[in-house]
């Protein structure tokens, strides 16, 4: 499929794009280390500007100390510090892009002790009450904010991009609920947006007309006390004429209700807010939120919603994305699934950002893929998400490569998973590997199952075993009544599940087969989606009874994903689930699930038990491919079952394909 809009040409500023691809901002934790952190930054933007992104924003760096979002280097206030961004720019530019540096004031969401704000309130997601800014300290941030721009440019930055979206500084200053000032920096909206508006003039005169100047707007705070339409309107327009260039779309605070970035958000869904606010300006404007496909964004821009996309994810999970469009190879784009897992939740935990599904995400320095000189001859067992990664990593480094999947489908366990709703991109995961496997000179036998014997009389140098895991069945009296059934034989349709369900155990597995029985979709249109979400609003109806259960004591849903594990856990809550912790199983009849707990003893009266209760790895074909000495490499659920984690498994599948190499 060819992209006309996608590929139209653009003038910006200075700039003419030969696309209309933005790649957005992203923490990426790089920004924390300083100088430790200059070779894969620079590594990590190069890359994508190799494979056709013209136009890159960095993580957010903050133009004093007060704004760091962290207690780490991540600001830029003194030419000392440029000899760290140097090399990141030069990387940039040689390879024939721009990057564009944000700047970033966290305001009252910095997580260290010296936060400040326009007013003394602490932020919901935060344990500190941030310091007032005075009228002088408001002043000294603006003229930070122009002597950080002047810096970028001494760094080689082709401009820089305002944060003034997501609850940061220039937000907190914009809304009522936030600013509570009685000065000329508060009160009527023309004095809370003030501090922007000037920011955005110090900024541009920093700069002068031969840089970029980008302001990221907030179309929706979804918070209460946040900006309503005229006022955000009125705002982009101010920006616009103070000096902005173009106009980036930002969605929700960080403190919302409503879902912006998960897999509940359906895709492009506020791209129609977009252009909405497009149609009152006469600068460029940029969509973001959940585009995630080529096609997603053809369509926005057809559509006349934006004048250009800003992807970040999607570049996490694809550095490529670009080129492979462009190239009419949009089925082998590896897409953003909206996990979080090795993004979001790595930046708040410290670790490097990365991608579940691109593990070499902000480890390109160390993680490039070389063709060897000595191909091997390599079986992969197991077509899984850490037998994809493998294989893949194999075949282009020149190997040759066959994978082996017992079942007529690969995918494993995330095939599974692609069943669940807001998960469905997970199938096109598994498409884009076997594309890009096919590509590289790969064989795919599936339904076949590997033996011991037949990998070593075709002559197989290496065996990669990613053969996964097979579902543990609990010691319950009864466990094998009709009526019970395992999450597999669930989800791939093999079973029925009746209208009352009680699901054991509570780990993701069990939430994912709550979601799944419940069947519900996100609610279709923008409208219908902020009813559902905002603080009030109600769920769906569910299709079923369900009952949760687990032998541990605690909270239900401890081990989801620190930024999407909120949105499942309120999900069934309010879809009126019910969970029972602390629960001895005592048998299972034809009365339905007897249980224990607080010492009373109780029965529900299901039509269906399914079995969550974890998985045991196997590794059957070990020992066996062991004893006829041919070199074998356990990975993924196969080493390690406990409780599934398809970040680890493609990490160690593209370790285990690397290497093969080593051994060549």
């Amino acid at each position: 499929m060819n992209y006309p809009a996608l590929f139209n040409p653009i003038k910006l500023g200075p700039f003419v794009l030969p696309n209309r691809i933005i790649m957005g901002s992203m923490h990426t934790n790089l920004e924390e280390a300083g100088a430790a952190g200059v070779a894969a930054l620079a590594a990590f933007y190069g890359e994508r500007a190799r494979l056709g992104v013209s136009l890159m924003v960095t993580g957010g760096y903050s133009p004093n100390l007060e704004g760091r979002m962290k207690a780490g280097p991540g600001y830029l206030n003194s030419r000392a510090q440029l000899a760290e961004h140097r090399p990141v720019t030069d990387a940039v530019h040689a390879a024939g892009g721009h990057l564009l540096l944000q700047i970033l004031h966290s305001g009252r969401y910095g997580m260290h002790d010296d936060i400040v704000a326009p007013s003394a309130i602490r932020a919901p997601i935060s344990r500190t009450v941030p310091r007032e800014l005075s009228d002088a300290d408001i002043r000294r941030t603006i003229a930070d904010y122009a002597r950080c721009a002047e810096l970028a440019v001494a760094a080689g930055y082709d401009g820089v991009e305002i944060m003034g979206s997501e609850g940061y500084l220039l937000s907190q200053f914009a809304a009522g609920c936030t600013n509570h000032r009685e000065d000329d920096w508060g009160g009527a909206l023309e004095n809370r947006i003030r501090f922007a508006v000037e920011v955005v003039r110090a900024v541009r005169a920093a700069l002068g007309p031969e840089r970029l100047l980008v302001f990221r707007h907030s179309i929706l705070d979804l918070i209460d006390g946040g900006l309503e339409w005229h006022e955000t309107v009125t705002m982009a327009q101010a920006i616009a004429a103070a000096g902005a260039d173009v106009l980036s779309t930002g969605v929700g605070w960080h403190e919302s209700p409503v879902p912006t970035v998960q897999q509940s958000v359906p895709p492009a869904l506020f791209t129609g807010a977009v252009g909405r606010l497009r149609r009152e300006l006469n600068i460029p404007v940029a969509a973001s939120n959940r585009i995630n496909t080529p096609e997603a964004a053809e369509s926005v821009l057809t559509r006349g919603d934006a004048d250009l996309v800003a992807l970040a994810r999607p570049f996490l999970a694809d550095p490529a994305f670009v080129h492979k469009a462009r190239g009419g190879r949009a089925d082998t784009i590896i897409p953003c699934i909206a996990c979080n897992q090795a993004c979001l939740d790595h930046y708040f935990t410290g670790a490097t950002v990365s991608c579940m599904v691109n593990p070499r995400a902000g480890h390109e320095d160390s993680l490039s893929t070389e063709r060897v000189q000595n191909p091997r001859k390599v079986a992969v067992v197991g077509a899984g998400p850490a037998g994809l990664a493998a294989a893949l990593a194999a075949a282009q480094s020149g190997h040759r490569v066959t994978l082996f999947e017992a079942a007529d489908q690969a995918g494993g366990q995330f095939r599974l998973a692609a069943r669940v709703p807001g998960k469905e991109d997970y199938a096109r995961v598994i498409s884009a590997y076997l594309a890009l496997f096919a590509e590289a000179g790969g064989e795919l036998r599936t339904g076949c199952r590997a033996d011991a014997e037949s990998l070593a009389d075709e002559g197989f140098e290496s065996v990669i075993l990613a053969s996964g895991i097979r579902p543990r069945q609990p010691d319950i009296p009864g466990i094998d009544h009709p009526r019970v059934t395992g999450y597999e034989a669930l989800l791939s349709g093999r079973a029925k599940a009746g209208q009352q369900v009680a699901i054991i155990g509570a780990g993701g597995i069990g939430f994912d087969v709550a979601a799944w029985l419940l069947g519900q979709h996100p609610a279709s249109g923008l409208e219908a989606y902020l009813a559902r979400w905002r603080q009030g609003g109600q769920a769906p109806a569910p299709k079923r009874r369900i009952w949760m259960l687990k032998r541990s004591k605690g909270p239900f849903g401890k081990t989801l994903g620190k930024t999407t594990g909120w949105v499942l856990r309120r999900e069934l809550a309010e879809t009126g689930i019910h969970q029972l912790d602390d629960v001895e199983y005592v048998r299972i009849d034809d009365a339905g699930l007897h249980y224990r707990r607080d010492g009373e003893a109780s029965c529900l009266r299901v039509d269906t038990i399914v079995v969550c209760s974890g998985q045991e790895a196997e590794q059957a074909l070990a020992a066996a491919l062991t004893a006829r000495g041919v070199p074998t490499r356990l990975i993924g659920g196969a080493a390690r079952a406990g409780e599934l984690d398809a970040t680890r498994a493609f990490a160690e599948g593209l370790a285990a394909g690397r290497a093969v190499s080593a051994q060549a």
